[in-house]
Order: structure tokens, then sequence, then C-alpha cells
């Protein structure tokens, strides 16, 4: 909740700040292609990527094209070490990757002036989800001399303590099922940067999103159908 207050102070102070400036001069741009990397509180340490293009409507109104590739966790995931050093997360049957597709609009609330100032806007977006559930393997020993690599399955991998590491990289990527749904956003932007040409800022949000089942990632705890999660969004780009 307390991002969600953060959000409701920003609003408050926009107008003292789009006051502020007015005359800040011209700063206007018609297309931009942005790159960002996303943290959020579903994922891990970096929790995708995203590509936007957007393009100008008015002067202070934008739409614009988004792709975004997440890793969604349970909340509950909780990495181990092994004694071999290797880190996996126990318990954990299955991954989910969101390939987010969306479209949106951006109402610009406060412009910089040219080499100096931050911008502030207002963006929501929304679009189909395809979730990519691909599952987890661990190596687990079965005798002093027998080692397994296999998807975790509660009735069979019982200790953590057998657990040798996590499978190979992309192991099992064949066997992935896929889930529909959609999703929503709504975002502040603060854009930041000493030339009009390119642009840095970070996005701050919430974001929804729900499929046609519930997903399977730790069988041994409360799954989830609907997701929601606050995030920010670091981004650099370009604008002409």
């Amino acid at each position: 909740m307390k991002y969600i207050y953060l959000v409701f102070l920003f609003l408050l102070s926009i107008h003292e700040l789009k006051a502020q400036g007015e005359d800040a001069g011209n700063y206007d741009y018609d297309r931009e292609v942005l790159f960002g990397i996303n943290k959020n509180t579903n994922g891990g340490l970096i929790g995708g990527v995203s590509l936007k293009l957007g393009w100008a409507i008015d002067d202070d109104l934008f739409q614009f094209f988004q792709l975004e590739l997440a890793n969604v966790k349970n909340p509950k995931e909780v990495r181990y070490n092994t004694v071999l050093g290797n880190s996996y997360i126990f318990g954990k049957s299955n991954y989910l990757y969101a390939i987010r597709p969306q479209y949106g609009r951006e109402l610009r609330l406060f412009q910089k002036a040219p080499h100096q100032g931050v911008q502030v806007s207002i963006l929501g977006a929304l679009g189909p989800t395809f979730g990519l559930i691909a599952p987890y393997f661990i190596e687990y020993s079965i005798s002093r001399t027998e080692t397994v690599r296999q998807q975790y399955d509660p009735e069979v991998h019982q200790s953590r303590f057998n657990v040798l590491g996590p499978g190979r990289l992309f192991e099992g990527l064949g066997e992935s099922e896929i889930a529909f749904g959609g999703h929503a956003k709504a975002a502040l932007c603060f854009e930041f940067g000493f030339f009009k040409s390119s642009v840095t800022g970070v996005e701050l949000g919430y974001l929804l999103e729900g499929f046609n089942k519930e997903i399977e990632l730790m069988p041994t705890t409360e799954n989830r159908q609907i997701f929601q999660s606050v995030y920010f969004t670091l981004f650099y780009g370009f604008r002409r």
C-alpha cells in the first residue's frame, strides 16, 4: 500500500510542477524509442525487459506500442545453496514467462526545458498476455552414486538436502505449455536528460494480469490465476 500512497503524493504535486514549467521553453518531439529494465514485486533482481515505440497525437498526448518480457514468480519462492555452491528454489515446479504486447496512451503533465528539469507524465496501457509455463528441473540425489534431473514433484522430492542444484539451462523448455490472458497497467513517468534527442527516466506503476487458468508455480503453496504487482522500470531511449 505504501507505493500507492507515494503515487497519490506525486499526483498532488503535479499542478505546482506544471505551473513552474509553463515558461520552460520548447521541448516538443514526435517519436520515441525506449528500452527498459524492470523490477517488480513478482520478479527477481531483474523482473523483465521492454521495448516501447511512441508517437505524438497532439502537444501533450502520445500513443505507444510496447512489448514486455517478464519472469513471474510465486512470492513464497526461497533460494537455497547446496554444498556444491549451486543456488536453487526448493518446491518450485514451473517457470512463468509473460509476453505482454500492449497499446497505451501517455499524457504529459509537466514539460521540462531543454538541457534541464524533469518531465512528468501519466500513462495507461492494456493488451493480451501469452504465458509460457516451462518446467523447473532440479538435480536430485537418489543414492550416493546416482542422481537424476527431474521437474520438482512433492511426492518424490521430499528433502531439500538431497538437491544438488538446478537443472541445465533451458532444460525442459520443449515441454512448455501456453496460458492465455490479459493485463492492464497505470503508471507515473519521471524523465531526465540533458539532450532533446535522448531520454533517461523511471516509470513507477501498478500492473494487473489474469490468465485463463491457475498457474502452478509451487504445488505445495497457494497458486494464482490473477497476479498484481507494483513495479518500476528504468528506461533509456531516443526521440525526434
